[in-house]
């Protein structure tokens, strides 16, 4: 118990600090393969392009212990290419939507027309296509676009940032927020729960206290001695909490594991599942709108290839093969410490796009959620620490076992020749 509390005396304390385990990023983009003939009104034909990968180191700072039994911290991820792990480069071209464009024109749908019209003149002016073709390295680490200065002159305040656009621009070299968690040096059982983050006890992005609450911990370790139930965490990338589900016992590489995954209703809608109804406005099951959080452009979350969704939203597009195998998400647990020993967890974007009425550039399109790209961050403990973890769980654990075994074996002849020389 005293080597998994957050105590820089504890075993686990420099593990915590700096993960010593290699996690990587792995990144697929779907390239649309017929954009004029979405632009009227066809339906999107897909290409699954990747993965890039890339090796991501994790540390923390900032590290401040409280009176409270808490302790505080930034964490930042820096993100590596590897070309030797990659199915491609970062110089290739990709024809994605357009992100700002289409995002924007949806954003604006229900603003007066004159705003629409001196958009769509902005546009044509800056020779602003629906889709663009765009290497890897800027649709993810950003691009200059004069659109972003035209937007913020038409309607100021609709974009909250000026310069480069890049969809992972907040990821690398930055920090999840302020998490604030329990040591778990008075209370055991609530080491690594998150007291808050950002300072706040719970989120304002959603519509009912429920989906606002913060809850579990920050996803890196969990209390020991887990029950076979589930686990939570809060994630700031999707800003929300999530819950898994037990799945199974197994083992890996001869420690014992839970295995906790998504359960169907984690990005249900609330016609299906009434609890994500303060998730909502919703579309079909299977998608989180997560426009509150993301400066309000028709942004959604779900599993990879719409796994776990509802049918309509595969069929509204051509390329997609959802597979539980490849695309849905998993935590290996050693539930005596609650530390992670394997890990998949695997998210798409997705942008809403259609045509508004107005903006001439949206053209024919038919309302459709359009994966963007998907994700999955891996890591599994090998090396040194895996050795470690085997000796002092699992090897070190079952000879003690023999052991009393054996000492009780040897103690029952003496036992009985006492009695019998009594």
């Amino acid at each position: 118990l005293q080597n998994v509390r957050i105590d820089p005396n504890s075993i686990s304390f420099s593990m915590w600090k700096d993960i010593p385990v290699p996690f990587y990023m792995s990144v697929h983009f779907f390239e649309v393969l017929n954009p004029k003939e979405v632009l009227q009104g066809a339906k999107p034909v897909l290409n699954q392009r990747g993965p890039y990968v890339y090796r991501e180191f994790r540390y923390k700072t900032n590290i401040t212990f409280h009176d409270n039994d808490t302790v505080s911290f930034l964490e930042y991820r820096q993100l590596f290419f590897q070309p030797h792990m990659s199915n491609g480069t970062e110089e290739e071209y990709i024809v994605v939507p357009n992100i700002l464009m289409m995002g924007a024109a949806v954003m604006m749908e229900n603003l007066p027309n004159f705003v629409k019209i001196l958009l769509s003149g902005a546009l044509a002016g800056l020779k602003q296509e629906a889709f663009m073709n765009r290497t890897v390295g800027e649709i993810m680490w950003g691009y200059e676009d004069p659109l972003i200065d035209a937007i913020n002159m038409i309607v100021p305040g609709l974009i909250p940032f000026k310069g480069k656009f890049g969809l992972f621009m907040q990821l690398n070299n930055t920090d999840s927020g302020l998490f604030t968690v329990n040591t778990g040096v008075k209370n055991i059982s609530r080491v690594h729960m998150v007291d808050s983050w950002n300072g706040l006890k719970k989120v304002n992005y959603w519509r009912s206290d429920q989906c606002n609450m913060i809850n579990g911990t920050s996803g890196e370790m969990w209390p020991p001695f887990m029950a076979p139930t589930s686990l939570e965490f809060y994630s700031p990338d999707a800003c929300r909490s999530m819950t898994l589900v037990y799945e199974r016992s197994g083992k890996f590489k001869g420690v014992p594991t839970y295995r906790f995954v998504a359960p169907k209703t984690l990005f249900a809608n609330g016609t299906d599942y009434p609890p994500n109804e303060g998730f909502c406005p919703c579309m079909q099951s299977g998608i989180q709108n997560i426009s509150t959080c993301r400066l309000n452009a028709p942004m959604f979350i779900s599993h990879p290839h719409f796994y776990n969704a509802d049918p309509a939203l595969v069929n509204a597009v051509e390329g997609l093969h959802p597979s539980k195998d490849q695309h849905s998400l998993f935590l290996d647990v050693h539930p005596m410490t609650g530390i992670p020993m394997n890990c998949s967890i695997k998210l798409q974007l997705n942008l809403y796009i259609k045509r508004v009425s107005g903006i001439i550039q949206t053209g024919k399109i038919k309302p459709v959620v359009l994966p963007l790209l998907w994700f999955a961050e891996s890591g599994a403990i090998e090396g040194s620490v895996l050795t470690q973890f085997y000796n002092n769980l699992v090897l070190i654990p079952t000879l003690l076992d023999y052991l009393q075994y054996i000492l009780l074996g040897l103690s029952v002849p003496l036992i009985i020749s006492a009695a019998v020389l009594m």
